[in-house]
């Protein structure tokens, strides 16, 4: 069983858009997959991006296994993967959904240094 998590425009949830950084949005959708398939949804507010790794902490305590994300640091991205969840690069889906859907069909590639983030000036967002 997975616990799957995406960084989410608000309300979140299936139909939210992803948003562009996990440390900046409005919520984590999570989604528990058995078997290929969806079988619980919910919606969890993000914490305030005060520290890099509190989202990572705060994910792995509510014990998500895989993420998927546009854009993170190289510091989170380290987090993630020594706590034990496994994050996937979104590629060209724009909502939760369609995520959901190529995560299911393990159509999404691991995230890797190829993929993260240099700091961003006050108010700029990943644009992947």
């Amino acid at each position: 069983m997975t616990l799957l998590a995406v960084p989410s425009d608000a309300p979140g949830g299936f139909d939210a858009d992803i948003s562009g950084h996990f440390g900046h949005c409005d919520a984590f959708s999570l989604f528990r997959i058995d078997n290929g398939a969806v079988v619980e949804s919910a919606v969890l507010p993000a914490l305030p991006h005060d520290n890099c790794l509190a989202p990572v902490r705060q994910l792995a305590e509510r014990g998500v296994t895989a993420i998927v994300a546009y854009g993170m640091g190289a510091r989170p991205l380290s987090g993630f993967l020594a706590s034990g969840i496994q994050p996937f690069y979104a590629g060209e889906c724009r909502k939760v959904g369609e995520v959901v859907d190529a995560f299911v069909n393990q159509q999404l590639p691991a995230f890797s240094d190829d993929h993260t983030c240099a700091h961003h000036a006050e108010g700029e967002d990943c644009h992947h």
